[in-house]
């Protein structure tokens, strides 16, 4: 049976975990939307609603609910108002959110208090920072829940919800990672004008938390990178709260050395990183995509606490300049075994699998709290 499945997305990360479920959906046959919010509309984060818009098959709706600088509340209350009204008129079947942000979290207020079915994807994970509450806000507001590992199956049933919503299925982007990008390295680097060949990769995003120390954290992680002599690719934070004091330590950066982007396409960053000596910062793809690409990588910071499993993973604080440097001199182009614990690539598949079972659509919209114990 054909359903209407609204997927919402908010930042370049979270599409590129969804579009895999997205598309499996749509060549099963079902109707696919994306609601397009948050950074995607804004320029400054290199307008990603252009990556949507060039999946094939699926509807877009556009939406913008923030201006540079807006408060985290005000930017959920304006993304529950549009969302709300765009979902009285697409009366979707299923809504499907991921994670931990404002917008997923607007997202899951509108499905549950208008009795929507909705999936949450990623759920039962654990972080440092409120991002974590905002994930685990949405486990409790959501009827089903696609996650990454039996760990956060555990979690999510801590939580009171029913063994019979919780389906492990691996993290989605791995989906895309698992098979050829499309794209060469030579492509890639004439695309972003990236000079070097030999390179790492650093993401260091904002800790909402944590603004006051920001600038510091920032100053500490990428003077310790220029320190090391090495050439990296960095790519711009999100739009939370004390980015401002990041994108001002990457204006000052010399040139010859960091290449700044405020984003790149998908097939062109997997290239990237299946290509690069190693990733540095505090962005989730240090602590998920590059293990499983065996790729080494410094999580930096408070960010990810917990989140990592992988031997290839390290971790420091970003004022431990000692430990940034060792990383960077004994790990560079040092490659590990591929590591399968979010996953191996296949979430797409099982993810209409469970679509497919009539029990999936038969269960009841009304939450109640499942007392495992």
């Amino acid at each position: 049976m054909t359903r209407h499945l609204l997927f919402l997305t908010g930042t370049r990360a979270d599409f590129g975990k969804l579009e895999p479920l997205a598309a499996a959906a749509r060549d099963a046959g079902h109707r696919v939307t994306f609601f397009v919010t948050g950074m995607h509309m804004m320029e400054r984060y290199g307008l990603t609603r252009n990556e949507v818009r060039r999946m094939a098959g699926v509807a877009v709706e556009e939406y913008e609910n923030q201006h540079e600088g807006d408060p985290q509340d005000l930017i959920l209350a304006r993304t529950v108002t549009g969302f709300s009204a765009f979902v009285a008129k697409a009366r979707p079947d299923l809504i499907i959110l991921h994670g931990d942000r404002i917008e997923a979290l607007a997202g899951a207020l509108v499905a549950a208090t208008n009795y929507v079915r909705s999936a949450h994807v990623e759920g039962g994970e654990v972080s440092g920072t409120i991002d974590e509450v905002f994930r685990h806000c949405n486990t409790k507001l959501c009827t089903h829940h696609f996650v990454s590992s039996q760990a956060a199956a555990r979690r999510v049933r801590a939580l009171g919800e029913p063994r019979e919503t919780i389906h492990v299925i691996g993290s989605p982007e791995l989906d895309f990672h698992a098979r050829p990008s499309g794209v060469t390295l030579d492509e890639v680097r004439n695309r972003y004008a990236i000079a070097f060949a030999d390179y790492g990769i650093a993401v260091f995003h904002p800790v909402t938390s944590e603004q006051t120390t920001m600038a510091a954290q920032a100053a500490g992680l990428f003077g310790a990178l220029e320190d090391s002599g090495r050439n990296f690719v960095v790519i711009a934070p999100n739009n939370d709260p004390g980015s401002e004091a990041i994108f001002a330590v990457l204006a000052d950066l010399p040139a010859a050395r960091f290449r700044v982007l405020p984003s790149m396409r998908f097939a062109h960053f997997s290239e990237l990183m299946k290509n690069a000596a190693c990733m540095v910062g505090n962005s989730s793809a240090g602590v998920r995509e590059a293990p499983f690409l065996g790729l080494p990588s410094l999580d930096v910071g408070t960010r990810q606490t917990n989140r990592a499993e992988a031997p290839s993973v390290e971790t420091c604080m970003a004022a431990d300049r000692s430990a940034i440097l060792g990383f960077v001199q004994s790990s560079w182009g040092q490659k590990s075994e591929a590591h399968e614990g979010f996953g191996k690539g296949s979430a797409a598949g099982r993810f209409v699998e469970v679509l497919d079972r009539p029990e999936f659509w038969e269960l009841g919209l009304q939450k109640a709290f499942r007392d495992h114990a």
